[in-house]
């Protein structure tokens, strides 16, 4: 299909979520030199953009970013334009520093869910090869972290969706637990309507009547924090009504007595004094999913960002295997990845436990496989380090260094000011970025990059799908990318080999990296992205794929297909069998009070964009969200005597904030919603509870116990 902007366009990806919507760049004479247009031939969105997508190019323009790198040259000194030979040696000479005097440890490396692939994985390599550090994790452990631990659990294998999005309108009921996918996601809402249109049913589940909850054929609204209980209860209802499917759990399942038996202690009257879903609406959900031929459970950030996160999480997939909704055309449980590579940035080495391919840095084999890739010594390699929020805890103490790339968590991580005071406690921060971020305000040097639009380089979807990225415009002169930093960073600490600046000589090494790992990309290459629109992983290495070897005039037959629909055969277990795990309801890690009488919980609104960093620096965008909010129920708004638009303060155990009052009868009454986006007084994760969750490391971000009340004029 030829796009709608000729030929003279460039076909990439969208900048911001993990949906990677297909767009074309076409280049113009005014600032900042392209702009976005429609790219209906690719399958996923079909040429839709949310306002985010449209106004990305606006982020482009010299008038907001970076262009030069800038050094504090004393430490209560402001920053300051630097040539790039001293902003590299500074943060050479700070790295240093650190490692001679406390040891490798003491040097941490923090990284993002949207970098690319090539970056994620050179980045992972650097940590561990040229700075020797266990200290590496990355802000997509705040995204979908439990998820994929369950996935582990349960199916041997971490991949968001299973199945391709186009599968979800064809399905007959789904179940959305926690995701407001017509405000982060607008282009997916499509899926969504057409399984309706389709005669298929839809659940939300969600303590907001959300808009897309508004779409919904039944809406569920838990008391935040007991989705878990939720999750329990309607699986009870599934045994107690016969609704068990037995042969699938028979022939292709273990451990469903020990988790039959955690199911039948959660009854429905006990679950709906729990969560607040009354027993009729508990019985409908049971009743619509089970008399559908089909059905799929997709989770979000709701009940995954909770110290119960995994168990929430495996408690939803033990609800899909109980009923057969998994390993089956049209049936399973999927969840929406959220930051735009947040599938690729956790499976090739950015967090804390894994090696590329998604391997475990605890396993040998796996750990002679990549030293081999890399031309190092197995034992050579650093153990697991610390997770996301527990390395930020520690800046300043063990660790006394810091590199970050592509994260703001003075506004992202939870007890946003104790992270931020732990990063100004800091001997050296060093930031890569886009924008002059809160976080990169704090640096001691800030290193510009390279844009989406200004660099190549490959990026997974939440479906799994490989895809390509193009430069499409000359980055400014000062400006560089994030391998061209590590490039000339590996050169300065004595590697002047092993760190290429060419994203697809780096694609190339990730290949052999990942090859015979969980996420095997071997198989995949940039013509093949190319010409079939992007590749599912795995795809062991055995061709240039159909597409492509087809276009080249070869055979096809012994090329691997690359895999849209996993576990139709087998789970990614040793023995072939999804894993039951029996789970129980607990409480939220902070549950109210006297003193802290209300729930928190945030989220996103749809058009800003995690921590704002960039969406913020667009005027559309900024028109249409300008700033923070408190959403809250009109009887709460009564009881505390505030009015649409007063400022109203929201007090937790760890901070405060202040934004004006949002009223609406479409959030619980004994619940208060925030977005995140936004710095200052309003900073919502002043507020959030870093408990974590056990498994995942997943920090409790969408319940904590508050007051409200008015805030002084």
């Amino acid at each position: 299909m030829t796009d709608a902007a000729g030929d003279d366009a460039v076909p990439t990806h969208c900048p911001y979520c993990a949906l990677q919507c297909g767009m074309s760049l076409r280049r113009t004479a005014d600032d900042p030199g392209v702009e976005v247009v429609e790219r209906p031939g690719f399958p996923v969105n079909r040429g839709a953009l949310c306002g985010k997508g449209r106004t990305a190019a606006a982020v482009l323009s010299s008038r907001v970013r970076l262009t030069g790198p800038l050094v504090r040259r004393s430490k209560d000194g402001p920053l300051e334009p630097a040539g790039w030979d001293e902003a590299l040696g500074a943060v050479a000479a700070g790295l240093t520093a650190a490692r001679a005097g406390h040891g490798p440890d003491a040097v941490g490396v923090f990284g993002g869910g949207g970098l690319t692939n090539e970056k994620a994985y050179a980045l992972g390599k650097f940590a561990r090869v040229v700075l020797g550090t266990s200290q590496i994790d990355y802000n997509g452990r705040f995204c979908m972290s439990s998820a994929a631990a369950a996935h582990q659990r349960a199916f041997g294998l971490d991949r968001g969706m299973p199945f391709p999005l186009a599968d979800v309108a064809r399905t007959g009921c789904v179940i959305l637990v926690g995701s407001n996918l017509a405000e982060t996601m607008p282009p997916a809402l499509r899926y969504l309507t057409e399984l309706r249109e389709n005669g298929g049913t839809l659940i939300v589940v969600d303590p907001r009547r959300t808009r897309t909850a508004e779409q919904a054929d039944l809406h569920l609204a838990p008391r935040p924090g007991t989705d878990l209980a939720l999750a329990l209860g309607l699986s009870h209802l599934v045994v107690a009504q016969g609704r068990t499917d037995e042969e699938f759990v028979r022939e292709r399942t273990t451990g469903w007595p020990a988790a039959r038996a955690a199911v039948m202690a959660h009854w429905p009257e006990h679950v709906e004094r729990v969560t607040g879903v009354p027993v009729p609406q508990l019985r409908e959900a049971v009743r619509l999913f089970c008399d559908a031929p089909t059905g799929m459970v997709l989770t979000a950030r709701g009940p995954e960002q909770q110290s119960k996160g995994t168990d929430t999480v495996g408690a939803w997939i033990n609800l899909c295997l109980a009923t057969g909704r998994a390993g089956r055309p049209l049936s399973g449980y999927g969840c929406l990845t959220g930051q735009g590579n947040g599938q690729g940035g956790r499976e090739h080495g950015q967090k804390a436990d894994q090696l590329p391919g998604y391997r475990k840095l605890t396993d040998p084999a796996a750990r002679e496989h990549v030293a081999r890739v890399w031309g190092v010594a197995p034992d050579s390699l650093p153990g697991p380090g610390r997770s996301a929020y527990e390395l930020l805890d520690a800046l300043g103490g063990d660790v006394k260094a810091l590199l970050l790339m592509g994260s703001n968590p003075v506004v992202s991580a939870p007890r946003a000011a104790h992270v931020e005071g732990r990063l100004r406690s800091l001997d050296f921060l060093a930031v890569a970025d886009v924008v002059l971020s809160e976080t990169a305000a704090l640096a001691d040097v800030v290193l510009p990059v390279t844009q989406w639009a200004e660099e190549t380089g490959t990026t997974t979807s939440l479906e799994g799908r490989v895809l390509l990225r193009r430069r499409a415009l000359t980055p400014p002169v000062g400006v560089r990318s994030d391998l061209q930093v590590l490039h000339g960073l590996a050169e300065l600490l004595g590697h002047e080999k092993g760190f290429p600046a060419d994203p697809e000589e780096v694609f190339e090494e990730l290949r052999r990296a990942s090859a015979g790992g969980p996420a095997d990309y071997s198989g995949i290459t940039y013509r093949r992205i190319v010409a079939e629109e992007g590749v599912f992983w795995p795809c062991p290495e055995g061709g240039t794929g159909r597409a492509a070897a087809e276009a080249e005039g070869g055979a096809a037959a012994a090329v691997h297909p690359g895999t849209p629909r996993l576990f139709l055969d087998r789970f990614a277990t040793d023995d072939g069998r999804a894993r039951f795990v029996p789970v129980v309801h607990r409480p939220a890690a902070e549950e109210t009070d006297t003193e802290y009488p209300v729930l928190l919980t945030t989220g996103r609104v749809v058009s800003q964009y995690q921590s704002g960093a960039q969406t913020r620096r667009v005027d559309e965008l900024n028109a249409a969200a300008p700033g923070p909010f408190v959403e809250l129920h009109p009887r709460l708004a009564e009881r505390v005597g505030v009015a649409e638009g007063d400022r109203l303060a929201v007090v937790s155990r760890r901070g405060r904030a202040v934004a004006p009052a949002r009223i609406t009868t479409a959030i619980r009454a004994d619940t208060i919603f925030m977005p995140f986006h936004w710095p200052g007084e309003g900073r919502a994760n002043n507020l959030t509870n870093p408990a974590l969750d056990p498994t995942s490391r997943m920090p409790e971000f969408k319940v904590c116990a508050v007051r409200v009340e008015r805030a002084d004029p």
